[in-house]
């Protein structure tokens, strides 16, 4: 199966452990030495104070995703009971 990163970019990533729906698809990473595609990256959480501040973005390792369908990209993203989240790449910053 073939697909562009602007077809991906479209398709919503919904956690089948849970039935979150994480967003859509705002990068993707790759690792150019060996060519291999690493993973997703989704925006992080939101709540309603945070709004309209960039938040941290959610790195979803290529090992996670499921299945890859016409609408929705299914994930499996087990919730660990470590304070933060492994899969968190940024935090925002406080100013």
């Amino acid at each position: 199966m073939e697909s562009s990163f602007l077809e991906l970019r479209c398709k919503e990533v919904i956690n089948v452990v849970d039935g979150r729906r994480l967003g859509h698809i705002v990068d993707i990473v790759f690792d150019l030495t060996s060519a291999r595609l690493l993973g997703l990256v989704v925006p992080g959480e939101k709540s309603f104070w945070n709004v309209f501040k960039n938040g941290s973005q959610l790195f979803i390792p290529f090992s996670c995703i499921c299945k890859i369908g016409d609408d929705t990209i299914l994930v499996e993203l087990h919730s660990s009971s470590q304070p933060q989240n492994p899969y968190i790449l940024s935090q925002p910053k406080d100013k």
